[in-house]
Order: structure tokens, then C-alpha cells, then sequence
């Protein structure tokens, strides 16, 4: 094992620039010490400089179970430190110095070492660190051609890949195949006469400079050649995880403010309804307030003599440790959903990739620091945006933190979320993470974008904090600053300046009205009421609302944004921390529901034309049986270690043999309770005969009405089919309950209909025995229900079911349960 000491000036920007390398290796085979700054002062703040002893010290503790040391230096009074340790040290392991650019090297060294390279192996790899970036750009540093491939050998095992991922081999690409030869002898040569490099090489990978739709030739020898290759091909063919959608390049994205400034917008006049995709239910009505205008473009006009280009580089690396201490200390006093967002960006903002790019534009071009960080960025979004899907809303995260470190290079204030006495709606193009991060605890009651999807940073710390949220809502920033807006978050509808009382109604309706922990009806029928949660932190929250258990637990957070699928006991930790918050209560957990709006790379390798249609929910089984009986043995020894009450069911059941199966499954894993998930209208038509092989049904009706109706519930134009008070949904809801009544079993709804107080008795009438929802939702549908009897109930539900039209269903059931 090789043993790494990265001594810089600043402890932050050595740690950040470790965390970062560290992401790029899974597995063991190297440790890494930061001996960073000088101290604090008096005060306690951090003293830039370097400490031989503490650089000593380190290679002495590397010593007793490494076999060589390699020391890496940011700035060149560090490398008097490094060499002062060497006479200082204790211990005799060889070490070696190297002139490395600090942030590249310490990357390609931690990935040579994780591979088991030897200490001259990992240092070639860490001097050699630049030179494929700067090759790329045309800088001075660019190597010369590499030699021909050799001729192969005859015990030499070969195989041909095509590189599927749109950005190609680059840094993590290059981390995951020198992983995935570890101990093996392994070569890659780009066809048909590229270079070739060997796969423990990380510098050597990115200089192949092999892109989407390029063939490589795998070579290996060995007594494991064909396990190491058998594991390449399966990365190649994965897109290592990056989606390997072969779409047509992406339109240049227009470096102006005018792309992003809501200042360039047709004017919307009062009255208009703006259609959009509704990501978090509620409606609320205030004051529109816009989100200010992104930094100007830096001037690419402006250059930057020789002499002064390496303190441009220290301003770029100064700014992104800046940058990411900001954000780590909104991430301490964020939670949920919201802290994992900002840490993500908190690591973008030190990203090696990011930050080296713009460093090589400045020594090699000239670049201020502020337009290579520009340049840089703009690079790195239109890769997120050729990958398409859940990668492409990443696009706002990489504008938000090239933002803010241009702004701290320039020393001028960040654009961010105005603050406000009053309550109002933040409207915007979109919204960068830390942007939406900082929202909690402000007077922000609704958010409007003309950008965004379902899964986007908007989307889900709006259903975090429980506030309406419209995305994809086309001339939204052309709505005047000021003018009154009612934002339905579950139409995705945004009405201008509408009457006064649509506002009263719209106010009314966002009153969070206290619940008491019991739902049940005016004449004494119990109906159970409970939250909707994603996570541990979700769960606590919903517990602080007095929810009598969790009715839908999506378990999907712990394998999105992985290349790989979680271990058991990296699900059984999460899993807990949800368990955990409701002791001796229910607990329905749905198992992964990957695919569709959530691809997997692990899961979900191949594109699909109709993925909706396609291979998602419990399907993925039928590719991946292994993913599926891990997380079921997974749930169960967290239910072993916990005392909920746990339930599981499938997402996207269609037959009975699927369901009979999930239930042998979940039961041989050691669940007793197993369910099913009614989204299709088979499963609601065959709901008495799915509950004859399992425990109890839950209805999601977001997914119900999109497969009755036939349309595709992210498309914000066809929001109104995507309605559950339509009859034919209704109906198939009404065959559901008969079945549970039938057999006297559990009926749930879990979809964003339980949280409508009017839908909830008819949902009763139609046999449901169980509402999950968000949980401010809970004592305003605990308040409905209080009002109204079985039998009024009932006759709500007889009403829907003879109805036409959604409206008829709305206006049948209002009239019923008023007692018109």
C-alpha cells in the first residue's frame, strides 16, 4: 500500500481537494493525510502556512503500514516544509517528493495508489497529472503522440468496447476502469490507430482522448485477464453510469445575461393562467417577487500576461475553497433534503475537474480567472445537458456555483433569494440548490420556474419544506414584480392577479391547521392517517406532526445519484433512521421504484422510447433479482433492529403472478405483511384477486390517472387529465375498495389525492381505510373528516361514481357532503 501526506497552506483547500480525490476510488488500497495550515491565532481563525512537524508526523503515521510515502505541495513554501520533514522524520519508509500540481495530482496519485501502484508508479501518475488537460486545450504542456500499441502477445486476451457515455473517458470514467483492473495487467489502445495507455494509468486514460461513439480495444494478460475485462465491458456498456443516450449535440448554450435575466420577458397581463408542471401540492396566493439577474459574462476579450497568470490560478483556487466553505456552513445548519443538496454543491464548488479546467485556460490562454471559471462551467453544463433526464437539471447546479465563485473572484455580491417581511412567491428562470436550500425559515410560500422537472432541486425542497411549487412554467419571469399570484402546486397552475376571492380561497386553504394524531370520522369509524416520507429526516418531521405512521416510505434516496447500488448494510443504516422515528406505529415502505422520471444506471441501462411504459417499479427485478432481494433482506433486519411495525409492497404491479411472486419474495426475506401498489388499471380491476396472495393494497393515484388517461403526468399541458377527480379514475379506485371490503382488508391511498380534505370522504366512501400524505396536509384533512359521517360519506362516493365529468365529480361530492 502507498501511503499519500498533501501539504497545503490552507487545511480547507487540503481537504476539500482530498474529499474529492477520495470520491473517485470505492474500495481500499490507499490512505491519505492532510498536513495543512500553521495553526490558529488568538482568535481562533485558521493561519495560512505549513508546519514541518505536522508533515513529519504524518509520514511517520503512514509509516507502519505503507510501503512507500509520496508527498504532494500546493505552494512553493510548502515544499520547504516537506523537504525539512525528511531530516525531521523518524521512521525510514522511502518517500518520495514530487512536483505535482497540487489539486490533479493528489487525484490521479489517490487513483494510481488505489490501484496498487507502486510509490514510482504513483508519483509518474501525479507529476503527469496536467498533461492531459492541457494536451486538450492546446496548451504548451501538450505531450507528443504516443507511441503505436505494441503487437499482442498470444496469451493476451482482447476484447472491443464502444464508448457509450456522451463525455467520454474522462476523470471518473478513467478512476472506475483503473478500479476495475486493479491486479491486472490491463492496456487500452482507441481505435483504429489512437494511442494506447495503460488502465492504472489515470493520465494516460484521459490522454486516449476517447469520446462517445469511439472503439477501444481492451487488452489484458494475466491469470484474471478475462475477469478484469468481463469487468470493463460491463462499465463500457453501462456508460459508467453516466446514461449512454446517443442524442444529437446539444445546442450551444448562449453565454449572454439575456439567457438568463427575467428582465428580457414579454410582459404577462392580469388574468392569465399559466400552465406548468405542479411538483408540490397546496395553493397559496401573494406577491411575485423575481430572482435576481445571474453575474454579467466576463469579458473574453480581456487576457493576462505570463508573469501574472499563476496568481490568476491561486485566485481560482482560493475562491472555490471560499465557495465551498460558504456553503459547508449553510449545510450545518441545514437539514433533510436541504443539507444534501448544499453539501452536493459544496463539492462541485472544489471539484478537481472544474477547478483544473479553469486553471489550464489561464496558464495556457490567457483567461482572467473569472472567464476561465466562465469557460469552464459553460463546458461542464453542456455535458450535464447531452446526457438528458434526472443529469440535465443538474445544469442550474453548475451555473449556481460558477456564480459564486466568480463573484468571489471579483469581489461582488451574489445574486440569492431576496428577503422579504411579507410572505410572497419567488418566481425565476430556475433555481440554483443553495438558492432553494435557503428558502427554510424565510417567508417564501411558493416558488414559480419556467425551467425544472420533477426531480430538480426545486421540485424537492419544495416537498421538503411543504410549500406549492409550478415548474416548467413557459414566460413565468414576464409576470410584473409585485402583481398577486395564486400558485396551485398540485394543477400546476399559476393564475395572475386573480380576483379577491380566489385569493381568500387560495389563503384559506394554506392555514396549517394542527392535528391531534387521530383521524376518524363524526360518527366514531377510526381512518388512519399518514405521512409520506423520503427519508430519516422527512420521517421525523411527519412523527413532529403527530402522523399515526407512514402510509408511503420511498426508498428510491438511497440509490439515486450512485453508479452503483448500495450495499445491505449501507440500506439497513437508512432505513433505521426512518424506522426509528415511529416506534410501535406502521411503517409502509415501498421498495425501489426506479425508472421512468428516475433512471438507475445500475438498474435501468438501456434507453427506452416510452420508459414510462417500460422496465420500472418492480420490473426491474426481471433484470435484476439480486437488487431486489437485497433490499428486501435489508428491510427486514432494519425492522429486526427496530420496533415499527414494517410493511413492504411493489411499485408498477400489473398481474397476479407479479404480485404472487413479490409476496413469496418479501416473506421468504423474513416480511410477514406484503402488499401491492394499484397503479395500473389492471391491478385496480384485479384487486380482489391480487389481495387473495397479499396482506393489503396501496393507491397511488398520481400513477393511476396517468395510465387511465393515457398521459404523461410530467407534461404540465395535459395537467388536467392528470386529475383524480376524473370518473374513470374514480372508478377503478371503487373496484379497489370493494375488493378490501370483500376480503376485509386494508385499502390505502398514498398518492397526492389523500390530501384533498373533499376527495378524502369520497376516497372513504369508496372503501379506503388509510390517507397518506404530506404532512401539513394532515390536520386540514383530519378536520374534513371530523365533519362528516359514514353514511355521508358513502353518498359522496355513489355521487362521484355516476358522474361525467371531473367537474360533475367535484361539484356531486361538494354538494353531498355539505348537505345541499
Amino acid at each position: 500500500m502507498i501511503g499519500i501526506v498533501a501539504v497545503s497552506h490552507s487545511a480547507r483547500l487540503g481537504e476539500a481537494a482530498l474529499e474529492l480525490a477520495l470520491q473517485m476510488v470505492r474500495g481500499g488500497g490507499v490512505r491519505v493525510l492532510v498536513a495543512a495550515g500553521a495553526g490558529t491565532d488568538a482568535d481562533g481563525a485558521a493561519i495560512l502556512g505549513t508546519d514541518a512537524l505536522a508533515v513529519a508526523a504524518a509520514i511517520d503515521d503512514l509509516s507502519a503500514d505503507c510501503d512507500g510515502v509520496l508527498v504532494l505541495m500546493d505552494l512553493g513554501s510548502a515544499v520547504l516544509s516537506a523537504e525539512l520533514a525528511l531530516e525531521l522524520r523518524m521512521s525510514d519508509v522511502p518517500v518520495r517528493l514530487t512536483p505535482a500540481p497540487f489539486v490533479e495530482g493528489l487525484l490521479a496519485a489517490v487513483v494510481s495508489a488505489a490501484a496498487g501502484g507502486s510509490l514510482e508508479v504513483v508519483a509518474e501518475e501525479a507529476s503527469a497529472a496536467l498533461s492531459a488537460k492541457s494536451g486538450q486545450l492546446g496548451g504548451p504542456d501538450e505531450p507528443a503522440s504516443a507511441a503505436a500499441p505494441a503487437l499482442a502477445r498470444s496469451d493476451e486476451a482482447t476484447r472491443v468496447v464502444t464508448v457509450r457515455n456522451p463525455l467520454g473517458i474522462h476523470a471518473r470514467p478513467a478512476a472506475l476502469i483503473a478500479e476495475g483492473s486493479a491486479g491486472t495487467d490491463v492496456r487500452l489502445t482507441r481505435l483504429p490507430d489512437g494511442p494506447e495507455a495503460a488502465a492504472a494509468s489515470l493520465s494516460r486514460l484521459l490522454m486516449l482522448g476517447a469520446r462517445q461513439g469511439d472503439e477501444v480495444q481492451l487488452s489484458a494478460t494475466g491469470a484474471d485477464a478475462e475477469a478484469a475485462l468481463d469487468r470493463l465491458v460491463a462499465l463500457f456498456d453501462d456508460g459508467f453510469g453516466e446514461g449512454t443516450d446517443a442524442a444529437s449535440p446539444p445546442e450551444e448554450i448562449v453565454q449572454t445575461r439575456s439567457t438568463d435575466s427575467p428582465t428580457t420577458a414579454a410582459l404577462v397581463e392580469s388574468g392569465t393562467v399559466l400552465s406548468g408542471r405542479g411538483v408540490s401540492a397546496g395553493r397559496v396566493a401573494a406577491q411575485a417577487v423575481l430572482l435576481a439577474a445571474p453575474l454579467d459574462e466576463p469579458d473574453p476579450r480581456m487576457t493576462v500576461d505570463a508573469s501574472e497568470r499563476e496568481s490568476e490560478v491561486s485566485a481560482i483556487e482560493w475562491a472555490a475553497v471560499a465557495v465551498a466553505d460558504q456553503l459547508r456552513r449553510r449545510t450545518s445548519n441545514a437539514t433533510g433534503e436541504a443539507r444534501a443538496i448544499l453539501d452536493a454543491s459544496r463539492l462541485l464548488a472544489s471539484d478537481p475537474e472544474l477547478v483544473a479546467d479553469a486553471t489550464v485556460l489561464v496558464r495556457s490562454k490567457g483567461r482572467t480567472a473569472a472567464r476561465a471559471v466562465w469557460e469552464a462551467a459553460v463546458a461542464h453544463e453542456k455535458g450535464l445537458r447531452a446526457m438528458g433526464g434526472r443529469m440535465a437539471e443538474r445544469a442550474a447546479d453548475i451555473r449556481d456555483v460558477r456564480d459564486r465563485i466568480i463573484a468571489e473572484i471579483l469581489d461582488v455580491e451574489m445574486p440569492g433569494v431576496p428577503e422579504r417581511d411579507e410572505p410572497f412567491v419567488l418566481v425565476a428562470v430556475d433555481l440554483a440548490p443553495a438558492d432553494t436550500a435557503a428558502l427554510e425559515g424565510g417567508n417564501c410560500v411558493a416558488l414559480v420556474t419556467e425551467q425544472g422537472g420533477p426531480t430538480s432541486h426545486t421540485a424537492i425542497i419544495a416537498r421538503s419544506l411543504g410549500i406549492p411549487a409550478v415548474v416548467g412554467a413557459a414566460g413565468a419571469t414576464g409576470i410584473a414584480p409585485g402583481a398577486h399570484v395564486l400558485v396551485d402546486g398540485e394543477r400546476g397552475t399559476v393564475e395572475v392577479d386573480p380576483s379577491s376571492t380566489r385569493i381568500a380561497e387560495a389563503k384559506a386553504a394554506a392555514i396549517v391547521v394542527p392535528f391531534d394524531g387521530e383521524g376518524v370520522l363524526a360518527d366514531g369509524r377510526p381512518i388512519a392517517l399518514l405521512a409520506n416520507v423520503g427519508g430519516a429526516a422527512e420521517a421525523v418531521t411527519a412523527a413532529a406532526s403527530k402522523a399515526e405512521g407512514v402510509g408511503l416510505f420511498r426508498t428510491e434516496f438511497c440509490f439515486l445519484d450512485r453508479v452503483d447500488a448500495p450495499s445491505v448494510d449501507e440500506q439497513v443504516e437508512a432505513y433505521r433512521g426512518v424506522l426509528a422515528a415511529f416506534p410501535g406505529r406502521r411503517v409502509v415502505v415501498r421498495t425501489l421504484d426506479a425508472g421512468s422520471d428516475k433512471p438507475l444506471p445500475f438498474a435501468n441501462a438501456d434507453a427506452e422510447e416510452n420508459p414510462a411504459l417500460g422496465v420500472r417499479g418492480l420490473r426491474i427485478a426481471r433484470r435484476s433479482p439480486g437488487l431486489l432481494d437485497d433490499q428486501l433482506r435489508a428491510l427486514a433486519l432494519a425492522a429486526d433492529a427496530e420496533s415499527a411495525l414494517v410493511e413492504v409492497m411493489a411499485p408498477m404491479v400489473a398481474t397476479v403472478d407479479e404480485a404472487r411472486d413479490f409476496a413469496d419474495r418479501a416473506r421468504a426475506a423474513g416480511l410477514e405483511k406484503v402488499g401491492v401498489m394499484v397503479e395500473t388499471p389492471s391491478a385496480a380491476l384485479l384487486a380482489s384477486e391480487m389481495l387473495e396472495v397479499v396482506d393489503f393494497v396501496s393507491i397511488g393515484t398520481n400513477d393511476l390517472a396517468q395510465y387511465t388517461l393515457a398521459a404523461d403526468r410530467l407534461l404540465g399541458e395535459l395537467g388536467d387529465l392528470n386529475d383524480p377527480w376524473q370518473p374513470a379514475v374514480l372508478r377503478l379506485i371503487g373496484q379497489a375498495g370493494a375488493a378490501g371490503r370483500r376480503w376485509n382488508l386494508p385499502v390505502g391511498v398514498c398518492g397526492e389525492a389523500a390530501a384533498d380534505p373533499t376527495l378524502a370522504a369520497v376516497l372513504v366512501g369508496l372503501g379506503v381505510t388509510s390517507l397518506s400524505m404530506t404532512p401539513r396536509a394532515l390536520g386540514r384533512v383530519a378536520a374534513a373528516l371530523a365533519a362528516v359521517t359514514v353514511e355521508q360519506c358513502d353518498a359522496a362516493a355513489e355521487a362521484v361514481l355516476r358522474a361525467a365529468t371531473a367537474a360533475d365529480a367535484r361539484a356531486a361530492a361538494s354538494a353531498v357532503l355539505s348537505g345541499d
